[in-house]
């Protein structure tokens, strides 16, 4: 039964340090620090071609294109 809780802890510790954005900074003078990272998610601004609302834009004028040319609608 000992042996079970160890493991659990074990199991839980592990989770929640890989789910908390942490990392471990080294110093030259040998000190550790840690710091808590941060994510940015951001493709680009939204006149970027590689931004979501680039692309709908670009599709967009691409149909009145193709629609005004006679292609397709």
């Amino acid at each position: 039964m000992k042996k079970l809780v160890i493991i659990g802890a074990t199991l839980i510790g592990s989770t929640i340090f890989c789910a908390i954005p942490v990392s471990l900074h080294v110093s030259p003078g040998a000190a550790v620090s840690v710091a808590l990272d941060t994510a940015d998610a951001r493709v680009g601004r939204p006149g970027t071609p590689a931004s979501v609302a680039g692309v709908a834009r670009r599709t967009t004028r691409r149909a009145v294109r193709h629609c005004a040319a006679g292609v397709t609608c």
